[in-house]
């Protein structure tokens, strides 16, 4: 079973194993997997679950997808008095809402920089299930943003010295948790290839396999931000977040941030949570198809049981650099201090990595050695 390439099914990061333990262990997000377990759940799901229908063309029959949620998260009323002492921030620049303190006055919007002086009465807003508390103080993350920038080679010196932080906004970023139980079904196509020559010509055969595979993983957490102006992918870039340290929401863990006001309910979150979902399941069963040169996905079918949601608050800290007139933002995990954001990039440095990358492929490794130790110098 190959299972080097397995992704965990809470966050999606790279799982491996642990020796200590003695089972796969994801190293994001600390979730524990039984190899044992693992390898029986995959490898012998047919066995489990029953050989697959074929169609009378020889293809495996697959029905269609269910994946729907139960709408179970999120509906939760207001404790009496809780909402008194928040207001709702209007950005006139670009539309974002923001919730904060009545006494928190006027602010900077975190999505455009722009002030953001309108106050609302805040209403309209479905009280969270959960909150994950700050971990990272302001300086904290901006000490994580400066080191995740003085990392990275094809920035410009003159961006890692000269670039000023200008604002730093403390943020709770509206987050739909799914949890379900997949049931699914694959085919795949794989192939084998073997060449050989004689006298006169070279020959490559390639033979092609259909494959099936069924399983039943469980996901708990999959989270989908609910905002519009938070863009998903940016979010999923400062991933992941440990749910262990959540608790019930409470107002007090409000004071002294911003709060994002979601725009976007969980009906309309699902259709990201089961992409998530079927391309983790897709990977968990391609990962048990071994033994040949390729494998690609060709067919899934997917059912979802017992599914449920919940509607909790993330931290970040959002972060705005100006440099040479233009702000650049940052999204930094105020859990874990994992950084994310578009940098600009020193044409010079690019041009010349391309130019080492191009010398090693035609001159060799010896040249292009030579080379980075004149640069060096």
């Amino acid at each position: 079973m190959a299972l080097q390439d397995f992704k965990c099914p809470n966050c999606g990061g790279a799982v491996q194993f642990d020796p200590t333990a003695g089972s796969m262990k994801c190293p994001f997000c600390d979730t524990v997997l039984d190899v044992a377990a693992m390898s029986a759940q995959l490898e012998n799901a047919q066995t489990q679950y029953g050989a697959p229908q074929m169609n009378p063309d020889g293809s495996f029959v697959m029905g269609q997808d269910s994946m729907n949620w139960n709408q179970t998260g999120g509906k939760q009323s207001w404790l009496p008095g809780e909402q008194e002492g928040m207001r709702v921030y209007v950005c006139k620049s670009c539309g974002g809402e923001i919730v904060a303190e009545e006494t928190t006055g006027a602010t900077a919007c975190p999505y455009c920089n722009n002030p953001v002086v309108m106050l609302e009465q805040f209403s309209g807003y479905l009280r969270p299930d959960y909150v994950i508390p700050f971990k990272l103080d302001k300086k904290a993350a901006e000490d994580a943003l400066k080191k995740h920038i003085a990392k990275k080679k094809l920035v410009p010196k003159a961006f890692k010295s000269d670039s000023v932080i200008s604002t730093v906004k403390g943020m709770y970023v509206p987050f739909w948790l799914y949890d379900a139980t997949a049931d699914a079904q694959g085919s795949f196509t794989a192939t084998k290839t073997r060449s050989w020559s004689d006298s006169r010509y070279n020959y490559t055969e390639t033979s092609y396999f259909d494959v099936y595979r069924s399983c039943r993983l469980s996901f708990a957490n999959v989270p989908v931000d609910g905002s519009k102006k938070m863009d998903d992918a940016l979010m999923e870039s400062i991933e992941p977040y440990n749910f262990a340290d959540a608790v019930s929401f409470q107002t007090a863990y409000m004071s002294g941030f911003l709060a994002d006001k979601y725009d976007v309910d969980s009906m309309l979150s699902a259709p990201r949570a089961n992409e998530r979902v079927k391309s983790s399941v897709t990977e968990a069963m391609r990962s048990t198809v071994s033994g040949y040169d390729s494998v690609v996905p060709k067919q899934t079918n997917m059912q979802l049981l017992n599914s449920q949601t919940k509607y909790a608050l993330y931290p970040v800290w959002v972060m705005s650099v100006k440099y040479q007139g233009k702000d650049w933002i940052f999204a930094v995990n105020g859990q874990t201090g994992k950084v994310t954001g578009d940098m600009p990039v020193d044409k010079g440095a690019l041009n010349l990595q391309a130019f080492i990358r191009w010398l090693y492929l035609t001159a060799g490794f010896a040249a292009a050695l030579v080379l980075l130790q004149i640069l060096g110098n």
